[in-house]
């Protein structure tokens, strides 16, 4: 596993980063001691880098994981709190409940412009407090957005971005992935330390695996990559592509043979995009909400491509 320094922090991560989302009650809601044996698999592979957030709820998981651990991975967590005190609430909540002491990355949560930016600023103040007090080490943000990632460019408190990128932009809310790519470059000649999310576009890139981790390796100005993972197999699989070895036959065939299903996330608005993309009529909108036909559906992706709210995901 190859490790870099994550910009100017002094933070040294693993080029995978073990994405917490997919283990926790939102997705696949694996059972904590399971979620735990998953995230264990990684770290005794090398993954050194976790990504979480308070909305995950997979604080649990790695709690177990890294129990009894005498070097623990690089944790990095995130919030919505607008205010110093939902802050102060959500950064002790990530202390206690993971029991660590000290948070090496605190960012605020999908950050969609510079007005949200503003709107959050006093949450912002806070982690940059608390990281004076040494109580956290590193401050950031997470976005979807090209805006957000330009504005945070120019902000020497941020030490941290986590931007939405893959190959097919899917998910990015304001512009293209070369929009995109420009302004992470531009984010990381300025010395920030930026961490990609969702390169396989919430599953919906899975029939393409391999290209979409070609690009995402292949960008310079990309410290660390945080993939989703819900099984040994895939740690396996991810692990061994980002070392540039060849993935187990019977590791292939394991994650051939596993069952996937299309997942519609909460925030959905029922706005009927994947309902009019969906080539095989297998989406309509139920109460407000789009709902999936398991029996139509061929697991194509192309409804998660047209959701602009990035609600849609295969697991």
């Amino acid at each position: 596993m190859k490790y870099v320094e994550l910009g100017q922090t002094g933070i040294k991560v693993s080029r995978l980063c073990f994405g917490g989302l997919i283990i926790g009650p939102l997705q696949v809601n694996l059972p904590v001691k399971q979620g735990a044996e998953v995230i264990k698999k990684a770290l005794e592979l090398g993954v050194n880098f976790i990504d979480t957030a308070e909305l995950y709820g997979t604080y649990a998981h790695i709690r177990e994981a890294i129990k009894g651990l005498s070097q623990k991975p690089v944790i990095s967590t995130k919030c919505y709190a607008y205010t110093a005190e939902g802050a102060r609430e959500s950064v002790e909540k990530a202390r206690r409940e993971m029991d660590i002491d000290v948070i090496d990355i605190f960012m605020m949560h999908e950050q969609e412009s510079r007005l949200t930016l503003k709107g959050h600023r006093e949450a912002f103040e806070y982690y940059l407090d608390a990281k004076a007090k040494g109580i956290i080490r590193a401050v950031g943000v997470s976005t979807h957005n090209i805006e957000v990632v330009e504005a945070c460019a120019e902000m020497p408190e941020v030490d941290v971005i986590h931007p939405l990128v893959n190959k097919a932009g899917i998910g990015i809310g304001d512009g293209t992935v070369e929009e995109m790519l420009a302004a992470i470059k531009k984010a990381y000649e300025k010395g920030k330390g930026i961490f990609a999310m969702k390169p396989l576009g919430g599953g919906n890139l899975l029939p393409s695996y391999k290209e979409c981790m070609d690009f995402v390796l292949g960008i310079p100005y990309i410290h660390s990559i945080a993939v989703g993972m819900q099984s040994i197999d895939e740690v396996i699989m991810n692990v061994k592509v980002f070392n540039g070895e060849e993935v187990p036959e019977d590791v292939q065939a394991a994650l051939r043979k596993k069952q996937r299903k299309l997942h519609i996330d909460y925030w959905c608005e029922g706005c009927g995009k994947c309902v009019s993309r969906c080539g095989q009529e297998a989406l309509s909108i139920v109460d407000g909400k789009a709902v999936a036909d398991r029996e139509k559906c061929v697991l194509c992706g192309y409804c998660g491509s047209a959701c602009p709210q990035f609600a849609i995901k295969i697991n």
